[in-house]
């Protein structure tokens, strides 16, 4: 990871990457958020009309997310934090636990994603990921 910014909020947004590379689920994912925070993805290759997330349906992905991808990395490359908001430009890997419509298990998925994140009283309130994927093979 490079070198960032030291930010009581910064320092949150990693260890939350760090936690959901393990596939944290239930309290220990829940800990990181504001209980009525909500997460919005923005329409990506894996996602085409986005999809939004309260608190139960991150767990909800999660859990499912351990089903579907054997391991996975988040690489934070930029952060910068003002007045409650963190923007994060992380690298993201992760290896198919399972077929993906033609993908087959083994194979690694890779996206470039900006995060940000808004924090009420030191907890995520809000989220926004754009992920960006590199090209899938075509069939």
């Amino acid at each position: 990871m490079t070198k960032l910014h030291s930010h009581s909020d910064v320092e949150t947004a990693i260890r939350y990457h760090r936690a959901v590379a393990r596939f944290a689920t239930g309290e220990e994912l829940a800990a990181f958020f504001h209980p009525d925070a909500q997460h919005r993805e923005l329409p990506n290759a894996l996602f085409p009309d986005g999809v939004d997330r309260d608190v139960a349906g991150l767990d909800e992905a999660a859990q499912a997310g351990r089903q579907r991808i054997r391991e996975q990395t988040f690489e934070v490359i930029n952060a910068v934090a003002e007045e409650g908001q963190v923007a994060l430009e992380v690298r993201w890997s992760g290896t198919l636990a399972v077929p993906l419509g033609k993908l087959p298990a083994g194979y690694v998925l890779r996206a470039h994603i900006a995060t940000f994140l808004e924090f009420r009283d030191g907890k995520i309130a809000a989220q926004r990921n754009y992920d960006c994927y590199e090209r899938l093979p075509q069939p």
